[in-house]
């Protein structure tokens, strides 16, 4: 009998034990980039083959293909870009030709780059064709405009070594690793499913159906490199797979875990999420309604239609190589005691169908109320609380932004003494002068000491509630974008209260209580907020709140009666 061609080994980007030990020496000689989170996902996926068949980041006539035509300069279906995004002080150091040393976090060596390709990509258009619309509101398209460099480097990679994982080493496989495994137990389809949430008994069912109807094995196979803002973490996440593995048929069925940093682009995404499948030695691949959809647009639509993605995948799955399972949506029928698909139940009027939705089940472990057997198991229910108490007992950040003497300070003090007179947590305040006293001595007024202030702050901030505690802020915070990074930072954790103290420029200087108005008026203090400086007004603060005609008393009660209503302190 011949090897499918599924389970044949596929070809690695790593060089032997031997070269890579002489390289690691070379390399000392090299200019050295350090790779960002995402970019060492990328790497890992393109040493160990889960990229095939790309050999590097991408070249700019391959982007450009990538981008318009979703294939590779040489026609092969590819539909993600991926690339080496650098600051541009960085490429202009870089000759093209030029081996680069890439290395992780701690400085370590993990594979060489030949530069062949050094250009400035139109990030408005990949924005555009990639992830369907040049929206800030998509995650990745606000990496790509926020975080990523503004230079694409692309060329061919030598592998060197795998990333370092000191977690869950044993659910972790190659590429070759999985198709050996599968060889091994004499599987010859395999469907995979991917994930970025914890299971519920729906998925359970789902995975268990789809394997069955395609008399074939299941791989569960979540990504555990980088998925949406706000997302439960990996750790989490894999305790609560661990506990439902045991629900399956162990003969049929096993986990992987997949170093993949999505980009949560929808049609695009479910195509190449099926290439990577099938470089793991996958079969069959479930694709599922809205499959790595974004969420919601600046208009508050939804960025992809439902079925979008298993159209495209439909329409390249004979390509691919790699069949689709559609994802039935499962749905409780209560007189059968049973999960059914939804369009297969004949007499839905007849019978009490529940469901219940994510962002149901997240107000429910918010708020600390029961979930029923009938939705998850008990193992994963316990361990999602334990990650996520009730928001009354999680750490959490208001911010006050506006205008220099708006009375942020003030009322950020009245509102710290009310939340320590009612007790619980931890309380902190960090305020502008005090920052930059402790945190930031050495930074100045400029764009971009402002912007690392804010993020000093936010970053601070962020430990506090990561620890459970409340952190007080209140800088000017003049820029839009830098608000936004420091939110995301914070929600990864907790919440973050956004509170807009809206005294107008003309109250501010009228009050002028530290003389600084006057001093910029006459020149002497460049790009002052409100005066020489923008100030961008957020347009949806949780809280804004008027100090004209108020008392500082009333505005921090304001405060307190949102946190209250956002379920942040319980209401006494």
């Amino acid at each position: 009998m011949t090897m499918p061609s599924s389970l044949a080994p596929i070809p690695e980007l790593y060089v032997s034990y031997d070269s890579a030990q002489k390289m690691k020496m070379e390399a000392a000689e090299l200019v050295s980039h350090d790779l960002s989170p995402r970019q060492i996902c990328d790497l890992e996926l393109l040493m160990n083959g889960g990229f095939h068949p790309l050999k590097g980041f991408l070249t700019e006539e391959d982007y450009d293909s990538v981008v318009e035509k979703m294939r590779l300069a040489d026609g092969a279906l590819w539909p993600m870009p991926i690339t080496l995004d650098v600051k541009r002080e960085f490429a202009d150091k870089i000759e093209i030709g030029q081996d680069i040393a890439l290395r992780d976090q701690e400085g370590v060596i993990l594979g060489t780059m030949t530069v062949t390709d050094k250009w400035v990509p139109d990030k408005a258009k990949e924005a555009e064709m990639v992830f369907g619309a040049d929206d800030d509101a998509h995650p990745a398209v606000n990496y790509l405009h926020n975080t990523a460099g503004e230079v694409y480097l692309g060329g061919p990679i030598t592998g060197i070594q795998q990333p370092v994982h000191y977690d869950f080493r044993a659910r972790r496989d190659t590429p070759n690793e999985l198709r050996a495994y599968f060889r091994k137990l004499g599987w010859r389809k395999v469907v995979a499913f991917q994930t970025r949430n914890p299971l519920h008994r729906a998925h359970q069912e789902l995975t268990f159906r789809a394997a069955r109807e395609s008399e074939a094995n299941l791989l569960i196979h979540p990504v555990v490199g980088m998925t949406k803002p706000g997302d439960v973490d990996h750790f989490t996440r894999v305790r609560c797979y661990e506990a439902v593995l045991d629900k399956y048929p162990a003969s049929t069925t096993t986990m992987s875990l997949l170093p993949l940093a999505m980009r949560m682009a929808g049609p695009r995404e479910a195509v190449w999420h099926g290439l990577i499948r099938k470089n793991h030695g996958c079969t069959h691949f479930i694709v599922g309604r809205d499959h790595a959809g974004p969420g919601k647009n600046s208009a508050g639509e939804d960025f992809y239609g439902p079925y979008d993605a298993q159209e495209l995948f439909k329409a390249h799955e004979a390509e691919m190589g790699i069949e689709m399972v559609p994802f039935k949506h499962m749905v409780y029928v209560q007189e059968r005691a049973q999960y059914e698909p939804n369009d297969e139940i004949a007499d839905k009027d007849k019978v009490t169908i529940l469901n219940i939705s994510g962002t149901e089940l997240r107000r429910r472990l918010a708020e600390g109320l029961e979930i029923p057997d009938w939705f998850s198991f008990p193992e994963v229910v316990s361990e999602l609380r334990k990650t996520k108490p009730p928001r009354s007992k999680q750490g959490f950040t208001v911010l006050f932004t506006g205008f220099s003497g708006s009375g942020k300070s003030t009322i950020a003090n009245a509102l710290m003494t009310k939340l320590m007179e009612m007790g619980g947590r931890p309380v902190t305040l960090l305020d502008g002068d005090i920052v930059r006293k402790n945190l930031s001595s050495e930074l100045g007024f400029s764009k971009e000491h402002r912007d690392l202030n804010i993020l000093r702050i936010g970053y601070v901030a962020s430990e506090i509630t990561k620890n459970g505690g409340i952190a007080i802020c209140a800088p000017i915070a003049p820029y839009a974008a830098t608000r936004r990074k420091v939110r995301e930072g914070i929600e990864e954790y907790g919440a973050f209260v956004e509170v807009h103290v809206a005294t107008t420029i003309e109250e501010c200087e009228r009050r002028d209580r530290k003389g600084l108005y006057k001093l910029a008026r006459e020149g002497k203090i460049k790009e002052f907020t409100g005066i020489s400086d923008p100030y961008d007004v957020p347009a949806n603060p949780e809280l804004r709140v008027e100090t004209e005609g108020a008392d500082v008393d009333n505005c921090a009660h304001q405060v307190v009666l949102k946190l209250e209503s956002m379920g942040l302190i319980a209401g006494h």
